[in-house]
């Protein structure tokens, strides 16, 4: 158990300080740190995310709409999403696919995120960090 929560520290670290000013970016790399798993019977879960089948990477680009995984995971998904707006500093990203919500929430100055992704009777949420994909 501290094994697990001290790899989950060391992630959120390293996600933390790699994450940078995403103002004016409209395409960028995201990385997921931590995550937890919620059940309909109240019960919670942490989680290192690729244990919840959560990617590593995942690249959001805001002019086509898509979250999809990195060339070089070999996962080949990608998902598009309806809505996407900026307010206040915050960009929110928002869809629904193959009976899933997904939601995420990502400060443009620092490039914190903030993810959930909800199912009947189950939700998900990652937190992680972004940067600009052409650095």
């Amino acid at each position: 158990m501290k094994k697990t929560t001290l790899a989950g520290a060391l992630t959120l670290i390293a996600g933390v300080v790699a994450a940078e000013d995403l103002t004016g970016v409209d395409r960028f790399i995201c990385s997921s740190a931590q995550a937890q798993i919620c059940l309909e019977t109240g019960e919670c879960y942490a989680a290192i995310p690729w244990e919840l089948d959560v990617p590593d990477f995942i690249v959001v680009d805001l002019d086509r709409k898509t979250v999809s995984t990195t060339e070089a995971s070999d996962l080949n998904r990608s998902s598009e999403f309806s809505k996407v707006e900026k307010s206040n500093g915050i960009i929110y990203v928002q869809g629904i696919e193959d009976g899933r919500a997904f939601s995420f929430v990502i400060h443009e100055s620092t490039g914190h995120m903030t993810a959930a992704i909800a199912r009947d009777g189950l939700s998900v949420t990652v937190f992680g960090a972004c940067t600009d994909v052409d650095i």
